[in-house]
């Protein structure tokens, strides 16, 4: 006689627990930019490097055009005029070249290192990526430049003082100066993050940014005049010039037309990274 084995079900398997559904929002791209630009090692160098080329070349001038004063000795034309203001903003040509050049570097590292593949996995939309390295390392720049040059300003006032050249924040102007000083750091730094998204290498990006705040103001200067006044002005280094400057004459811009000019090169950097962002493969 033959017995019949019950039939036996196959147990539930244990149900896995439901993934959470995360959204790529623009906070959380903010903060995941923020935290990779601050875990490399570069950016506070670079960053401390910016600060300190504002700050020391700033003491600098200072105590050059007081040991000139005191001592009876020729002047040279860049301390002929000079002011709290200008002695102060002696070390922003330096620190321009320091933040553009870590801007550069944040948005073309990822390029020459791979990890814009991983980037652009986790955000596909690909364009939050690049505005918020802008933003970002923007604010960072705004910050680290406004910062120096007040600084240096109040450390550069005590120095001259009791000279022709001595001012204060209450003065017409300065504060004005100052701010703007700081704001072109910042937009240099944005520059900089759009050269490197745009050409995703990391000598090409510092290489344009040199040649156009540096190289080619010296070879419109070779120009002839009639040329250089309708070209020069225009250009981004002499628009930011114009933004803190604190006088003005017939050829240079406002402060408001140098800021909407220096505002115009910025866009149509981010403009030229954000159409290759979108249309060619990492």
């Amino acid at each position: 006689m033959s017995t019949i084995a019950p039939s036996q079900t196959p147990a539930p398997a244990a149900e896995r627990p439901a993934r959470p559904a995360y959204r790529v929002t623009g906070a959380r791209v903010l903060r995941a930019e923020w935290a990779k630009m601050w875990s490399l090692r570069s950016t506070w160098i670079t960053l401390g490097l910016g600060l300190l080329f504002l700050i020391a070349f700033g003491l600098i001038a200072a105590y050059q055009f007081k040991s000139r004063i005191t001592s009876g000795r020729h002047m040279d034309r860049d301390f002929a005029d000079a002011t709290a203001l200008s002695l102060s903003l002696f070390g922003t040509n330096f620190a321009q070249l320091a933040l553009g050049v870590l801007g550069v570097l944040v948005a073309a590292g990822e390029y020459s290192t791979g990890m814009i593949r991983s980037t652009l996995a986790a955000v596909p939309r690909r364009l939050p990526v690049l505005w918020s390295k802008a933003v970002v390392f923007g604010a960072v720049a705004l910050v680290v430049g406004t910062a120096g040059v007040f600084v240096a300003f109040l450390a550069d006032s005590g120095i001259v003082a009791s000279t022709r050249a001595a001012m204060t924040l209450s003065d017409a102007g300065v504060v004005r100066s100052l701010l703007g000083a700081g704001l072109y750091l910042g937009l240099v730094g944005v520059t900089g993050v759009a050269l490197g998204a745009l050409l995703r290498s990391v000598a090409g990006g510092i290489s344009v940014l040199v040649a156009s705040l540096m190289l080619v103001p010296g070879l419109v200067s070779l120009l002839p005049s009639s040329w250089q006044d309708h070209i020069s002005p225009y250009l981004p280094s002499h628009a930011g010039e114009a933004m803190f400057a604190l006088h003005h004459d017939t050829t240079t811009l406002s402060p408001t037309a140098g800021l909407l000019v220096f505002l115009l090169w910025t866009a149509a950097a981010l403009a030229g990274a954000a159409v290759r962002l979108v249309r060619t493969d990492a």
